[in-house]
């Protein structure tokens, strides 16, 4: 089958399509017929060296995909061939086929074509673990969402709205500024333009933000706490800004502040199903309700898979980046 390989690791020039051995599924496994897949920092991260695939999951990068069922394993239940799917993975996306444990595999939601649906994976299972699984956000609330017009924070900045919560969210543009708050934020922060912890600090009268979640890490890890409202809860899923930084614990403390590091790809098969089960459960009905949908920013075809990636290095999209098979 058709796949992108990388030979070593660096820039966008060592992304190839070639020839590969297509997959057979385990007997908890099924494999898709891949129509589309998710384009995510993850995989620059990888292609650069800096993020191998965990043990046992595929060297190709990919991360989501959308497809049709194409084979289904000997234990799996509720899957048949020729399903329409979309689904988490470790590793594998951009490839004509990829296996995926049955746990990580979801029904396309109603309302939503089969291409746009690679758009939602790796973003709804991200925001919805770490937002309302962990930081457990309520009704009436304040959520910050740094990165609010990526793939993760367009999709975060819906889901909050949704659960009535008061969103702001940081970008880096004008433009930005004005998609995020058609998407629901009640305040959108160009962090090239103004301190962000001062504006968050004055939208909320000095509270502060119950939840953030944050991609940045090292760089905005004081401001990040200084923003935090009494009991609130930052959680870190990414490190743009660095991975170091001097922590304030008297001001942690003094908020009764918490802080939470997590990842998903590297989350065992049985977490990432109770994810996905919640997701599922919880997001899809909000879908087919039309209060949440994908953001697709553009699509690309599997030859053009470079520019996909410049595309997202570039940092100039709103919402997700797509490779087409």
């Amino acid at each position: 089958m058709r796949a992108v390989v990388c030979e070593g690791a660096g820039g966008v020039e060592i992304l190839k399509v070639g020839e590969i051995a297509d997959p057979t599924p385990a007997v908890d496994e099924v494999v898709i017929d891949v129509v589309a897949a998710g384009v995510n920092r993850a995989d620059l991260l990888q292609r650069q060296g800096h993020y191998p695939p965990p043990p046992g999951a595929p060297g190709t990068l990919g991360l989501e995909v959308s497809g049709t069922i194409a084979a289904v394993g000997a234990e799996v239940e509720g899957w048949s061939v020729g399903d329409e799917c979309c689904a988490l993975l470790a590793g594998g996306g951009y490839a004509e086929k990829v296996a995926v444990p049955a746990p990580q595999v979801m029904p396309v939601p109603e309302g939503v074509d089969l291409i746009s649906a690679a758009a939602l994976p790796e973003v709804v299972a991200t925001v919805w673990s770490n937002v309302f699984m962990t930081a457990h956000l309520k009704e009436g609330e304040t959520l910050l969402v740094h990165g609010g017009a990526s793939g993760i924070g367009t999709m975060a900045i819906q889901l909050g709205v949704a659960h009535g919560a008061r969103v702001l969210c940081t970008v880096g543009s004008t433009d930005k500024m004005e998609f995020c708050t058609r998407l629901g934020a009640d305040v959108a922060i160009n962090y090239k333009e103004a301190e962000w912890a001062s504006v968050v600090n004055e939208a909320t009268n000095k509270a502060g933000a119950d939840v953030i979640l944050d991609i940045i890490g090292a760089k905005y890890l004081q401001d990040n706490v200084k923003t935090l409202a009494y009991d609130g809860r930052l959680v870190v899923i990414g490190l743009q800004g660095g991975n170091r930084a001097e922590l304030d614990l008297g001001r942690l403390m003094s908020r009764r502040g918490s802080i939470t590091g997590t990842g998903l790809r590297v989350r065992s098969v049985e977490e990432k199903g109770r994810i996905i089960a919640e997701v599922v459960g919880h997001v899809w009905p909000l879908v087919a309700a039309k209060k949440v949908r994908p953001i697709v920013h553009r699509t690309f075809g599997l030859d053009a898979v470079a520019q996909a990636h410049e595309a997202l290095e570039q940092s100039a999209q709103t919402g997700k980046v797509l490779l087409t098979l």
